[in-house]
């Protein structure tokens, strides 16, 4: 369902898109690869002297992970074919190779964080860093399901979702209907 239409006349200012895309790679690992792109409705003066043109991206900023079946990333690579400083953004690029060793499931966004905050990092290519959790365990899912059709201690373990979010608590509808080994009953109030 879309957004209500505004009540309101308005005129377009700024886009900013996030494109993620997941592969399954020949050796076993997964790449993901996260993409932004910022671009503005009118042109205007950049510091440069030059124009920048409606429609023509200020940033677009790429950053591709591989991670291994533990959500660990074991390779990381950042780059930028559009920046407001041109060198003077991409030239963080290669930090982001700290990435590898790091876990996605693991804390990630704070040591992404405490790694790349402030001048450390890119504000822009942090935030890409931000969206890469969720997106690898959609990546996951299909291997996650087959593992559990062919183990049974899978079956035992609490799904790891479940408390992730506000409909997959516990003590909520969705759990007590798809998961009601792991089902909490509300607590009951009292009135005293």
């Amino acid at each position: 369902m879309p957004l209500p239409p505004s009540d309101v006349g308005r005129e377009p200012l700024h886009t900013r898109t996030i494109r993620v895309e997941s592969f399954v790679r020949e050796d076993g690992q997964w790449d993901i690869e996260a993409t932004l792109i910022d671009i503005k409705a009118y042109d205007f003066p950049k510091q440069d002297g030059s124009i920048q043109k409606a429609g023509n991206p200020i940033h677009n900023i790429l950053l591709r992970i591989t991670i291994n079946d533990e959500f660990t990333i074991t390779a990381a690579v950042a780059a930028y074919d559009a920046a407001p400083y041109n060198q003077h953004c991409s030239a963080i690029a290669p930090e982001y190779g700290d990435l590898v060793g790091m876990n996605l499931l693991r804390n990630f966004r704070q040591v992404v964080k405490d790694r790349y905050g402030r001048t450390a990092g890119c504000s822009h290519l942090s935030e890409l860093a931000y969206v890469l959790p969720t997106v690898a365990v959609q990546t996951m899912a299909n291997q996650r399901r087959k593992e559990k059709q062919t183990s049974t201690t899978q079956q035992e373990k609490r799904p790891f979702q479940l408390d992730g979010c506000h409909a997959l608590r516990v003590d909520g509808d969705v759990a007590k209907e798809f998961y009601p080994k792991w089902y909490v009953a509300p607590a009951t109030q009292t009135n005293e």
